[in-house]
């Protein structure tokens, strides 16, 4: 069985919190809440003490807040065995394992670059 890690996230991204709005189902394929989960997976591994990458799998769910770019989004990640800096870890392979661990990840933060 493969170790696999779901990861409860709620990322606010390019956006302040305006409103007490309602969460809505978005689209997990639009290209900005994919640029929200790439940014989710890539900090999750930044913060791990753990030596290994996890990757992401699968998007369970995804949803943005009104009027926002405030996105919650829940993940299923895997840890491979590559190592967390290692080259091309969408492409690494997933340990082998029965133990699954919770992760949160809350309010991290991604700023647009003025260039």
């Amino acid at each position: 069985m493969q170790w696999k890690v779901p990861l409860l996230v709620g990322l606010i991204v390019l956006g302040t919190q305006v409103c007490s709005c309602k969460f809505v189902d978005i689209d997990k394929n639009l290209k900005d809440f994919a640029s929200a989960v790439e940014y989710a997976v890539f900090q999750f591994n930044e913060d791990q003490e753990d030596e290994f990458a996890y990757k992401f799998l699968q998007v369970h769910r995804s949803q943005r807040k009104r009027l926002t770019w405030i996105y919650l989004m829940d993940l299923e990640m895997g840890r491979t065995v590559c190592k967390k800096h290692d080259e091309d870890i969408d492409n690494c392979p997933l340990q082998e394992g029965t133990e699954e661990k919770m992760f949160s990840l809350l309010n991290s933060t991604c700023v647009e670059r003025s260039w």
